[in-house]
């Protein structure tokens, strides 16, 4: 479809094709008549519309209303208990439609608007200021202002594009502030450096979402090291339990852990003895 030498005729029977795959492949055709764009704009199915968005040749007044009703179609955070209420497959489908393009949306980044951001910057659309963030030549104030900006994806691709000139705190304050769009490993501090001192401050933060991230020092000292052992919540303690400067006994300690994963992570510590291996690897039945 993206591909074809769209005639008239073809796109009018094409926009009134059943499927909406094709009706979405066919609004993001850059030859799409204006007309037949206007009426793809206001199409059931918000994957339609939202092709229609991201077009480059789509009014702004079309544009807003189609971000209005995508956001106004998403369904509540507890939608799929109506899985168990009765509800019918017809409004099923089209919750999990609007589901899939409200998280098409947060993500959605657009090249020719990273190609001329300067016009975007300031956009009402988070994505299209997420997607001036990706540019090479903004000026420093936009790039501060956009590290700055309210939404979560906007600072965390901003810091990603600038990250040779943003300090410490900032990187830090990125991280603390990301707020994935889904669920995922992946976090700033991955591609954004943090100094050894903050590493370990942050053994003693309040929050054990960047106590995480103190076991990434490879030399954190021994006392931060027994400190994150003794954390109550599992997820900082898997992430010390492979460090290279736990103790035998805490390594032990954390080998018994409640929480398979951390036992799990432990049971991988190079600096395991070998007794232990070879009792792991008698337990696996190898």
């Amino acid at each position: 479809m993206r591909h074809c030498t769209l005639d008239a005729e073809t796109a009018r029977r094409l926009a009134d094709d059943p499927i909406s795959e094709v009706r979405e492949e066919l609004a993001g055709h850059p030859d799409l008549p204006p007309s037949l764009r206007d009426v793809l704009a206001e199409d059931p199915n918000p994957q339609v519309r939202l092709r229609v968005f991201a077009r480059q040749d789509t009014p702004e007044p079309i544009r807003a209303t189609i971000h209005a009703r995508l956001l106004s179609d998403v369904p509540p955070r507890d939608w799929l208990t109506d899985l168990h209420a009765g509800l019918d497959d017809e409004a099923l489908e089209q919750q999990i439609m609007s589901e899939m393009a409200h998280l098409e949306l947060r993500t959605l980044r657009l090249p020719w608007v990273t190609a001329d951001p300067l016009p975007h910057v300031d956009s009402p659309y988070a994505c299209f200021r997420a997607s001036a963030a990706m540019s090479d030549d903004l000026p420093e104030p936009v790039v501060i202002r956009l590290l700055d900006d309210e939404d979560s994806g906007v600072r965390t691709a901003m810091a990603l594009q600038a990250r040779d000139r943003i300090d410490a705190a900032t990187a830090e304050r990125i991280d603390r502030t990301h707020r994935p769009v889904k669920k995922t490993r992946w976090r700033p501090a991955d591609d954004l450096h943090l100094p050894t001192d903050v590493l370990r401050s942050l053994a003693t933060d309040p929050d054990p979402r960047m106590r995480q991230l103190a076991p990434r020092d490879p030399d954190l000292p021994v006392e931060l090291v027994r400190h994150l052992v003794a954390d109550p919540e599992s997820t900082v303690r898997q992430a010390i339990a492979t460090h290279p400067r736990l103790p035998v006994r805490e390594l032990m300690q954390l080998l018994a852990d409640p929480s398979e994963w951390v036992a799990t992570a432990a049971a991988g510590n190079p600096n395991l003895p070998p007794r232990q291996m070879q009792q792991l690897l008698t337990l696996a039945g190898l």
